[in-house]
């Protein structure tokens, strides 16, 4: 077990920007599933909790649970749902890094998320028709965040092709064009939340590709907020600090070079007295010390 997570890890770090947010939204997805498993084998049940990190369309829920705009793009209902959108974002992800870099993409994901959540509060707030359901609707799914990825690459690269199971090679403006479009005729149907924030997404995509083009980069604000984020939670160990000795070192070598001197003026003096006057002359001590600098 040890080292399947080790190789999760390891897997997670090498990986792409776009395979990292697919492990994320796994893993979120796998935890909340396997807790709600875990909790209805003892007959208990989370209730509404997980509904504080689904994105609510009542405004006064939402500003008790403004993190929510950000939790929301994490989530997911079900195995076909969360498929289907990490499929997007594999396929999609990988295309985008063609023509953009990886904080372009990190940044569009969570743009894409933020524009689509605020428009799907601002519909559910603003028209008739969805007043009786606005109290009690949530949204959750990645699918705003994925649709601004396809919309910024179809931007970018609108004559690229794309190759369709039963449908052949297709321009990537045609299949954005076919999503947008089908977002917009089953605005009103059972899943209106989902494909009204779809719409959302796709106009941030096209609003960062647009600026992009012309020199702006408006996903800037979200990378350094992130980069901030992440510095804070991150931990680095201090490296420990060399002690280095200056003053110990240089008292060492001044002792060691006087004693030298010393020793070498101590012979040259009874190098003088035994020409002047003969080896007799020298003292006991004068005698051992010339014959120990004799070994040297």
């Amino acid at each position: 077990m040890a080292t399947i997570i080790t190789d999760l890890k390891e897997s997670f770090r090498r990986g792409n920007i776009y395979i990292q947010l697919i492990y994320i939204n796994v893993g979120v997805f796998i935890f909340t599933t396997l807790t709600g498993v875990i909790l209805q084998l003892f007959n208990r049940s989370l209730g509404g909790v997980f509904e504080w990190l689904e994105l609510p369309a009542s405004l006064p829920r939402f500003i008790i649970q403004p993190w929510s705009l950000l939790t929301y793009m994490f989530m997911h209902a079900g195995v076909l749902h969360i498929l289907f959108n990490m499929l997007w974002l594999y396929w999609f992800g990988a295309l985008f890094l063609n023509f953009f870099s990886a904080r372009h993409l990190r940044g569009v994901y969570i743009l894409g998320g933020i524009c689509g959540g605020l428009l799907y509060m601002t519909a559910y707030n603003i028209f008739p028709y969805f007043r009786p359901m606005t109290e009690y609707s949530f949204m959750l799914g990645a699918s705003a965040s994925v649709l601004a990825i396809v919309a910024a690459t179809a931007y970018r690269e609108p004559d690229y092709p794309i190759r369709l199971f039963l449908f052949g090679t297709v321009r990537l403006k045609y299949l954005a064009l076919v999503v947008i479009v089908t977002d917009l005729l089953f605005i009103t149907s059972s899943n209106a939340g989902g494909h009204i924030a779809h719409l959302g997404g796709a106009l941030a995509g096209l609003w960062f590709a647009a600026s992009l083009s012309k020199g702006a980069d408006i996903t800037a604000w979200i990378n350094k907020s992130l980069d901030a984020v992440t510095a804070l939670f991150s931990f680095k160990p201090r490296k420990p600090k060399m002690k280095v000795h200056y003053g110990t070192e240089r008292q060492k070598d001044y002792n060691y070079n006087a004693r030298k001197k010393a020793q070498s003026d101590e012979i040259d003096r009874i190098l003088d007295k035994l020409k002047k006057s003969g080896y007799e002359s020298l003292t006991t001590e004068e005698k051992k010390s010339l014959f120990d600098a004799s070994k040297r």
